[in-house]
């Protein structure tokens, strides 16, 4: 009996051999610069906006994206907050694409931080409509747009290093994992897209801003199904928030948004 097993399990793995033998695998190392702002101006609404600048290839040898996005926010509480708004992408030739491809995203999303004494943990769920432009042979672009939903999730915690805990001049470190998850009848074969893990610091330049470097690895899966992108990040961030309320104390600009 054990005999057949073995067997049985053998003539598996050399079947499903030809499959793994099928994966691709890019290696690609790039370098993520990011500045994002919360500005609240009311008990209730705010705004957001981050721009990002991606270079690849040696990590700064060629562009690779560049994203704008805008918001609007509803604070339910001062800790959770719903925003909705728009993002214009661009994506750079890359490979055997020669032509650059837009892409137009709406977004929404719902967001809660939760403090502890040691401690900050800050979570988000984001659902995104990804319109991007059709192209043509890789050469030139194509009329229309293919289309799909993308759901993200991300957690940040931040761990004091110095006595000074979250006051300015303060040093974190800085965990953060995002996943997110292809969905629409234009999805076939990657409906897991990608997995993006952070480990790094963040300097606390005042109570309004805050500094972030370190190194992500990101781990996507592309269109194709059998091709894997395994890239080596260094990403460095710059967050600001403001609150322009009368007699407000300015908040803390422990980041409402690690990753773009």
């Amino acid at each position: 009996m054990k005999r057949l097993l073995f067997l049985s399990i053998a003539s598996l793995l050399l079947a499903a051999q030809p499959l793994w033998a099928q994966k691709q695998f890019v290696q690609e190392r790039q370098t993520w610069i990011g500045a994002f702002n919360q500005t609240r101006f009311s008990q209730h609404w705010g705004t957001w906006t981050d721009l990002h600048l991606r270079l690849h290839d040696r990590f700064v040898h060629d562009m690779f994206q560049t994203v704008a996005r805008i918001g609007l926010t509803y604070y339910l509480t001062d800790d959770v907050r719903l925003t909705g708004g728009y993002a214009y992408v661009h994506h750079f030739p890359d490979g055997a694409r020669r032509v650059g491809q837009p892409e137009h995203r709406p977004w929404q999303q719902v967001q809660w931080s939760t403090k502890f004494p040691k401690a900050r943990l800050m979570q988000w769920v984001r659902l995104e409509e990804r319109f991007r432009r059709n192209i043509r042979n890789n050469e030139e672009l194509a009329p229309g747009y293919n289309f799909n939903y993308r759901t993200r999730f991300n957690m940040a915690l931040f761990l004091p290093l110095t006595h000074r805990n979250f006051d300015p001049g303060s040093w974190q470190l800085l965990l953060n994992d995002e996943v997110m998850v292809n969905l629409g009848k234009e999805v076939r074969y990657n409906y897991f897209d990608q997995n993006r893990l952070f480990a790094g610091v963040a300097y606390q330049i005042s109570k309004q801003a805050q500094l972030q470097a370190g190194y992500m690895h990101l781990f996507q899966q592309l269109p194709a199904g059998d091709t894997y992108r395994n890239q080596h990040t260094i990403r460095v961030f710059y967050f600001h928030n403001l609150d322009l309320r009368a007699n407000a104390a300015q908040p803390s600009a422990v980041p409402s948004s690690p990753q773009p």
